[in-house]
């Protein structure tokens, strides 16, 4: 049985769709679903049945994902033991998109001076599913955006970073106010499903400000793009990092601005809580403020 078709069971499972399975696994859809073809043949059952454009688990396939999802932790972790013997097995670390770039990067070069030989996988996704898959075990931590729910109690989420919401425009409106600017030029909006694009939402609202929405979108690098090219302006947790090879302005918002705060979730009993803590300490190093 090959682990990149289990990998792949489970990953189709999670995305719902063999499409989005296969923009996951960089494979085509056709690849995926012959995975699973090969796997259901294997195994003599069916493990996913198709809704529409939706894929959904079997009453059989919902049996093994557990002890799929476990299988699969367990050969990697083998595979990290195999090359090193001092080995604790590889660490599974789940990191929030616009976090790959900027974010993540600094946190890792601290870690792997203390830990040269640490072996990590990383994945990307929402931040609420990333606090899912550290409660049931899947990741042994992930770097969220806050949750806006009480964390399971085997797990602990503490905050590294904090990111003020503020006014981002092409550099001609330098000089002008926030509200100004936010009232008067098309509005590139931050996706409202996400916790980001919520709080910018509720300050415009509690502000009574009725911006002109061009476009909606969930993308900080991309609004930033697009005000680069003149297309309108935005209200963002501040992500200067990822702005400065960018001609755009950032405006400070004349009231207190909200505050969007990441952080690392880990499970503070599991196998790798020692190396999560250590993640979280170089974290701290890099992005937080000193009081």
């Amino acid at each position: 049985m090959d682990i990149n078709y289990l990998h792949s069971f489970i990953t189709v499972v999670e995305a719902g769709s063999f499409a989005e399975a296969a923009r996951r696994l960089d494979l085509t859809s056709a690849a995926v679903a012959a995975r699973i073809k090969a796997l259901e043949d294997d195994m003599g059952v069916a493990l996913v049945k198709r809704s529409g454009r939706s894929v959904k688990p079997t009453e059989s396939g919902m049996r093994i994902l557990d002890s799929t999802r476990s299988v699969v932790r367990q050969v990697r972790d083998m595979r990290a033991t195999a090359i090193d013997s001092n080995s604790q097995g590889e660490f599974r670390l789940g990191c929030f998109a616009s976090a790959l770039t900027n974010v993540l990067p600094p946190i890792l070069k601290r870690v792997y001076r203390l830990h040269p030989d640490a072996s990590l996988f990383v994945t990307p996704d929402a931040s609420i599913e990333l606090c899912r898959k550290v409660a049931t075990g899947d990741l042994d931590a992930a770097i969220v955006v806050e949750p806006q729910f009480a964390v399971a109690k085997h797990c602990i989420w503490q905050k590294f970073m904090e990111e003020p919401l503020l006014v981002i425009a092409p550099a001609h409106l330098k000089g002008r106010e926030a509200h100004e600017i936010l009232l008067s030029e098309p509005f590139i909006r931050y996706d409202r499903s996400v916790y980001g694009g919520q709080l910018a939402d509720r300050y415009l609202r509690d502000q009574g400000l009725h911006p002109r929405q061009r476009l909606e979108i969930n993308s900080l690098a991309s609004i930033a793009v697009l005000v680069h090219e003149g297309l309108g302006v935005s209200l963002l947790p501040d992500w200067s990092a990822m702005w400065q090879s960018l001609n755009i302005v950032q405006i400070p918002l004349p009231e207190r601005a909200p505050v969007r705060r990441n952080g690392l979730i880990w499970n503070q009993h599991g196998h790798h809580a020692t190396l999560a803590a250590c993640i979280y300490e170089q974290a701290r190093a890099v992005f937080e403020t000193p009081p």
